[in-house]
């Protein structure tokens, strides 16, 4: 089984433009009215639908409202990534931190107000104790 969210949205090119050029996805397909990306090293797919489209079934139609909905990026080196997305002058939502849990993490937000938590898991440090 294999899990691709999709995400209904009016804002297809700075959807593109954010996740392509400052986020290093890449292009899986795309046309006029659809968007499938896939993260760098092609292991995980995110899809993006315009709204109200006629050829799609009603619950397939509204748009996103910019609430309720979060994606996690698990990567290797997140103190890398957090100095490239802020080199980028990506808005930083939640500044990198460690987690009493084991997540050393740090948040964006997307166009379309989704917030990427971009995150490496580890040990908590009380772990078993």
């Amino acid at each position: 089984m294999k899990l691709n969210a999709g995400i209904i949205t009016s804002k297809l090119a700075a959807t593109k433009s954010f996740y392509v050029d400052q986020l290093g996805f890449g292009v899986a397909f795309e046309n006029e009215w659809y968007l499938l990306l896939h993260t760098p090293d092609g292991s995980s797919q995110i899809s993006f639908l315009l709204p109200n489209l006629e050829s799609q079934k009603s619950i397939f139609q509204p748009e996103f409202n910019g609430r309720g909905v979060y994606l996690t990026i698990e990567v290797e080196d997140v103190d890398e990534v957090y100095q490239t997305i802020k080199n980028k002058g990506i808005p930083i939502e939640i500044a990198i931190r460690d987690e009493p849990w084991g997540d050393r993490h740090f948040a964006v937000v997307d166009p379309n107000g989704i917030g990427i938590d971009f995150v490496h898991y580890q040990q908590p440090e009380n772990d078993g104790q």
